[in-house]
């Protein structure tokens, strides 16, 4: 049911990246969390993970994050405090990074260790960026690489080969920041981040939100080294079965290789961007995104509605 204070621009209803609430006629806050569990083995690494994941989801509304409070449940009787300690300062280096402050947080004793944040943004109510606003006509650009729900996996599993480790590493350190900035200078028309629910999911969530069809070109979808070769090793996680499971009903992606599909359908911590904007809004994007180092493709279009909400050809 929608709330009924009319300074919540951007609720629940749409499955979108976080709330946003309006303070004045022109700022409103972007308010979001995210806590996950480790995914590699150094604990200043997972921090900062962990920090740039959750901060993400500001990123995909155009917003600005500005504080930020620690959530942290941790197993005091396994694991000694310097580990606590440099998980912190990885999600302090990336606070930091993003040009946030810490304000605070609160640790829990758990038997199983978590962390994320608890973040707030600003952003002006005219400039919001929603998840389900994409017109028939917009390109769909993706601003990382698929395959961490994979690769952490393998990592977990001791058989990641360490080239394909910190690729993957590298990738979830990195902040969408360049990738939003660039998207609200261009004028995107909807943007979600690419998370748990992998692309499809995400991009099921954006056409159902928006009443299109988002059309999905597989051999343009850039997939990160050696995940193929994992697939192969059946080092799958069972949250990318699942992922298929559900959003296959969704999704029309008959005649192709089950094994080529996975990586849509594989569940993204601190993924990339995926954006919504006019054929030449997407070429603004594109050039800008190489000027800038900024990772960036096309990877598909919007459709007016047809059967399935998600098309992968």
């Amino acid at each position: 049911m929608p709330a009924a204070d009319p300074a919540l621009l951007v609720g629940a209803e749409t499955a979108d990246d976080a709330g946003v609430y309006r303070i004045g006629e022109r700022l409103a806050l972007v308010e979001t969390t995210d806590i996950i569990t480790p995914l590699v083995d150094d604990p200043y690494t997972f921090g900062r993970i962990a920090a740039a994941n959750a901060i993400s989801d500001v990123y995909a509304m155009g917003g600005k994050p500005v504080t930020a409070m620690n959530l942290v449940f941790f197993p005091a009787c396994d694991l000694p405090g310097e580990v606590l300690s440099l998980i912190l300062a990885g999600g302090q280096a990336a606070i930091s990074e993003a040009g946030a402050c810490l304000v605070g947080g609160h640790t829990v004793e758990d038997a199983e260790l978590k962390y994320g944040l608890a973040v707030t943004g600003l952003i002006d109510p005219r400039r919001i960026v929603r998840n389900s606003t994409a017109r028939p006509g917009d390109l769909l650009i993706l601003t990382k690489p698929l395959g961490t729900g994979i690769v952490s996996t393998a990592i977990k599993a001791d058989m990641a080969p360490d080239g394909v480790a910190d690729a993957a590493t590298g990738w979830m350190t990195t902040l969408n920041r360049t990738a939003a900035e660039l998207m609200v200078e261009c004028g995107a028309s909807a943007a979600t981040d690419v998370t748990g629910f992998g692309l499809i999911g995400h991009a099921c969530e954006m056409a159902a939100g928006a009443g299109v069809t988002v059309r999905l070109d597989l051999a343009k979808v850039p997939v990160m080294p050696g995940v193929d070769a994992l697939i192969r090793d059946g080092l799958v996680p069972a949250g990318c079965y699942r992922n298929r499971d559900h959003y296959s009903r969704l999704s029309c992606c008959s005649g192709l290789s089950a094994d080529l599909l996975l990586p849509l359908f594989d569940p993204q911590t601190s993924g990339g961007l995926l954006v919504a904007l006019s054929p030449a809004d997407a070429g603004q994007f594109l050039a800008r995104a190489a000027d800038t180092g900024c990772f960036a493709v096309c990877v598909g279009e919007v459709l007016p509605r047809r059967e399935s909400v998600v098309e992968v050809v």
